[in-house]
């Protein structure tokens, strides 16, 4: 068990110290393609931020709910306006993070890999997953 839980732990990572809201923008992702953000400029890491109708803590509140729900997914920063969230797959932890811009009426989403260089898009299909249920959850 010792050494499943040391493979494990390697795999994961440590959880990096760049993160973080930086004149109201989210970390500018690496020039790996295991990162997508809705603040990127260039397509390759580029992804849409969530948008919403209505009022723009209820919208926030409804993305906890979605992220609280997910199997795997922990919160671990929560600050008004931004949430801070750790993504696991199998082996391998990401870093997700969210940003409320209510000028824009979106939540500005980044999600990163710690290790390696491809993350195979699971980012991406990640984001995508949690922007249907955002969407689901607005219908109930």
């Amino acid at each position: 068990m010792g050494i499943l839980s040391t493979l494990l732990t390697a795999c994961a990572g440590e959880r990096p110290t760049n993160l973080g809201v930086h004149d109201n923008r989210l970390s500018a992702c690496p020039s790996s393609p295991n990162c997508v953000s809705s603040q990127a400029a260039d397509e390759r890491h580029r992804i849409a931020p969530l948008t919403f109708t209505g009022d723009a803590d209820a919208a926030f509140a409804r993305l906890k709910r979605v992220l609280s729900h997910r199997s795997d997914t922990n919160i671990i920063e929560e600050q008004p306006g931004y949430l801070r969230a750790e993504l696991h797959t199998t082996l391998f932890v990401d870093d997700g993070e969210f940003l409320l811009d209510r000028d824009a009426r979106a939540i500005q989403v980044r999600s990163a890999s710690r290790l390696g260089y491809s993350d195979l898009g699971k980012n991406r299909s990640r984001m995508e997953e949690i922007r249907r249920e955002f969407a689901a959850a607005a219908d109930k």
